[in-house]
């Protein structure tokens, strides 16, 4: 993969609705993680689509961060998955560089989610008049969307 292409692909993981995973298992020590579906709706903050209980593919991993966001997330972090058990509803992600001397994320210079540095603010074009939106209103202290500022349109709107 180009330098630009793997950079594009890292932060799309970062950003993505998948962020949380991608952050967790970037920062994860170890050579594989065995979990439950429910915990990595732990991790994530949301429940898994009815998809990732029922159909063993979107567990896949693609070639060259060809696939769906969810596996973006896994792959752009030096992750795959395997041995995923849908009646059992657990998987095993395992770096794809796995090896007992692999030190830490955090030595390798992983930092944990910060909204300013990681997605600081950009100057875009003119909004409608009236319209004000800020990052905390759209992102929580994870990086996870939230409601987003039409949450404070008053109901007699």
């Amino acid at each position: 993969m180009s330098a630009t292409r793997d950079r594009l692909v890292h932060e799309a993981a970062a950003r993505g609705k998948y962020a949380p995973l991608y952050r967790h298992l970037s920062e994860m020590a170890g050579p594989d993680w065995r979990a439950s579906f429910a915990e990595v709706e732990a991790v994530l903050g949301f429940r898994l689509p009815d998809s990732a209980r029922l159909h063993r593919p979107w567990w896949a991993n693609s070639a060259k961060g060809n696939g769906h966001s969810h596996a973006l997330a896994w792959q752009a972090a030096g992750w795959k998955t395997g041995e995923v058990d849908l009646d059992a509803e657990t998987l095993v992600f395992a770096r794809r560089d796995a090896g007992p001397d692999r030190p830490p994320a955090a030595a390798h210079g992983k930092k944990k989610f910060n909204i300013d540095r990681d997605w600081p603010v950009i100057r875009g074009g003119s909004w409608p008049p009236g319209f004000t939106v800020s990052r905390e209103q759209i992102y929580d202290e994870f990086g996870r969307l939230t409601g987003g500022p039409q949450d404070d349109i008053p109901e007699d709107r």
